[in-house]
């Protein structure tokens, strides 16, 4: 089995192209993972998933522990065979979802106790657990429980929801079985203040972890705020690991964090896009809604070869939409998937030849011609 390693293979300023390997193959690096929240990319088979170009992708604990349940899953076989997923799966803790129930879920130094939003039944999620259930999942990348700080936070509130993270990390190391290929991620917290994300950083590097997380980013502070915060965090972890922004982004806030250093990035917005018309190309945003598409006999986007735009008009999409047909968010998240694919390989050819910059200021020239309209 192989095992769990990260290799620099070149860089671009602090952008940096790499190769993350795993018991279930390899990952290039900077990687888009498509998210699978209940064990399906929504709209796709994993066949087309990886037609896309997608290496990994992401399931979630919260969602899998509640139905089918993490046993039921192991009992299957684990997500990969039950998925027909062989490639690697990083599964988020669950820290996000819980803590976002609000007045459905009760916190304590030791965890969380929730009330499902499916169903209302109770259920406690600790460090320990979490660990328990990704394991039984049969994740590649294990993400510890942490608490994810709201915005916006006062610093003292930051550094208190911070510290339980910090604690909550050092249970989720001792709990995880450790074995060849998969990994265990540590995440960083203290909300939009610089002081707090660097101590983070220093206390989950003390710890030691396979690979650190930003979380709590993109939750309304703004691209300016996330992309200082990145400033303030990345220099703060080590150089050696994986670096993954949990929970972005949108094309642009990619090509920025890529620059500032991130190695992984997640995101619903390519997949929720594809069920609401909303196309991204290499000529900008477009929503297929939109009349003027009625009689466009052209591909969606030209500099694209998945099916939906390969294989027909704009004008049939829009007519999908339009009819109401399923087939339409189907041909749709395939091409966005496959956009973000596209463009995470861009990026990676870009780094290595050392013109990062100038890649991305095309690319932003080219989307300025869209709208969403």
């Amino acid at each position: 089995m192989a095992g769990f390693a990260f290799r620099v293979q070149a860089d671009d300023g602090a952008a940096r192209v790499g190769v993350l390997e795993t018991a279930h193959g390899a990952v290039p690096t900077p990687a888009f993972m498509p998210v699978g929240t209940a064990a399906t990319v929504k709209a796709m088979t994993a066949e087309s998933v990886r037609a896309t170009g997608a290496a990994m992708i992401l399931g979630n604990t919260y969602h899998l522990m509640l139905r089918p349940g993490a046993e039921r899953v192991a009992a299957l076989g684990g997500l990969h065979r039950m998925m027909d997923w062989p490639g690697p799966i990083l599964t988020d803790s669950g820290g996000f979802q819980v803590m976002s129930l609000a007045a459905l879920r009760r916190i304590d130094a030791d965890g969380v106790t929730f009330r499902s939003h499916i169903d209302g039944s109770a259920h406690r999620l600790t460090p320990e657990r979490a660990m328990e259930i990704q394991h039984l999942l049969d994740a590649t990348v294990t993400m510890v429980l942490d608490e994810c700080t709201p915005f916006p936070a006062t610093e003292a509130a930051a550094a208190a929801s911070m510290a339980r993270s910090l604690d909550w990390a050092a249970r989720s190391r001792a709990a995880f079985v450790a074995r060849g290929g998969y990994g265990l991620f540590g995440i960083v917290q203290g909300g939009i203040h610089p002081g707090l994300r660097r101590d983070c950083a220093a206390a989950l590097c003390r710890i030691g972890f396979d690979g650190y997380a930003i979380g709590g980013l993109a939750v309304g502070e703004g691209q300016a705020a996330m992309f200082a915060t990145l400033d303030a965090t990345i220099p703060a972890l080590p150089a050696d690991r994986p670096r993954y922004l949990m929970g972005v982004g949108t094309p642009d806030d990619i090509l920025g964090a890529v620059a500032r250093g991130v190695d992984m990035f997640d995101c619903v917005i390519p997949t929720r896009a594809g069920r609401t018309a909303r196309a991204y190309t290499s000529r900008g945003v477009f929503n297929l809604r939109n009349a003027r598409f009625a009689d466009d006999a052209g591909p969606l986007d030209p500099a694209c070869a998945c099916p939906a735009c390969a294989r027909h008009p704009v004008a049939y999409l829009h007519h999908l939409f339009r009819a109401g047909e399923m087939l339409g968010p189907m041909l749709l998240t395939w091409h966005n998937l496959a956009f973000y694919q596209q463009l995470m390989q861009g990026l990676r050819e870009a780094i290595a030849a050392r013109r990062l910059a100038a890649h991305a200021a095309a690319l932003r020239a080219g989307w300025a011609g869209g709208n969403a309209t």
